[in-house]
């Protein structure tokens, strides 16, 4: 009987949507409302608003955060627009996170980075927040910088001074021109991130 039940239990497929290594939270980092819609520290939110429109997704306000699903090959992605503003990115993430019970190293944080020339993508596994509130937070409430981020270039063309308002700044026009074909491109990294994983899309993606 016992070899009976073994068998049994051998050959009896798993239900996919149990499997919590299916499902993903792809966060984009950004401040709610219309006067930082088209800023350059809101690059995470139109990430995942150019997505969301491509796909025909729609999000819905829920606790902490504005959230869509996008199902793609057996896989889940939950999308989420905390809406805490970007010094509290990490509360809403950690609640997610655990409500959705995400393993950690399905999240991918998606930001901006002065660091990096306009445009350029740098996706990473771990690392400090590098002077950014939105991911320093969110190490400060995972307790861990060891968590995946995306990264998008936005440059460092401001005076001396005037960083805050630079961020905070609208896309120039030739910028705007430039962007579409950054979000297409980042489009498919996060499509890259659940079907191939995060090594895959770090040799694919970076620098690119």
């Amino acid at each position: 009987m016992w070899s009976f039940l073994v068998s049994l239990f051998r050959n009896t497929p798993l239900v996919e949507e149990q499997n919590p290594m299916k499902k993903y939270l792809i966060v984009g980092l950004g401040n709610i409302g219309d006067k930082y819609e088209n800023t350059r520290h809101n690059i995470g939110f139109k990430v995942l608003d150019f997505f969301a429109k491509k796909e025909d997704l729609t999000f819905e306000t829920q606790k902490l955060g504005d959230l869509t699903t996008y199902k793609l090959k057996g896989r889940t992605f939950i999308f989420l627009k905390p809406n805490t503003f970007m010094n509290l990115s990490g509360k809403a993430i950690l609640y997610w996170l655990t409500k959705e019970k995400i393993p950690l190293e399905n999240l991918l944080v998606i930001t901006d980075d002065l660091n990096l020339p306009f445009g350029s993508i740098r996706v990473k596994t771990k690392g400090s927040d590098g002077g950014h509130n939105g991911l320093k937070d969110t190490q400060d409430k995972l307790n861990t910088n060891k968590y995946n981020r995306f990264r998008l270039g936005i440059s460092d063309a401001f005076s001396t001074g005037r960083q805050v308002d630079y961020v905070l700044g609208e896309w120039t026009p030739e910028e705007s021109d430039k962007l579409k074909e950054r979000l297409e491109k980042a489009t498919e990294l996060i499509k890259s991130f659940g079907l191939a994983g995060i090594n895959n899309t770090m040799n694919s993606f970076n620098g690119k």
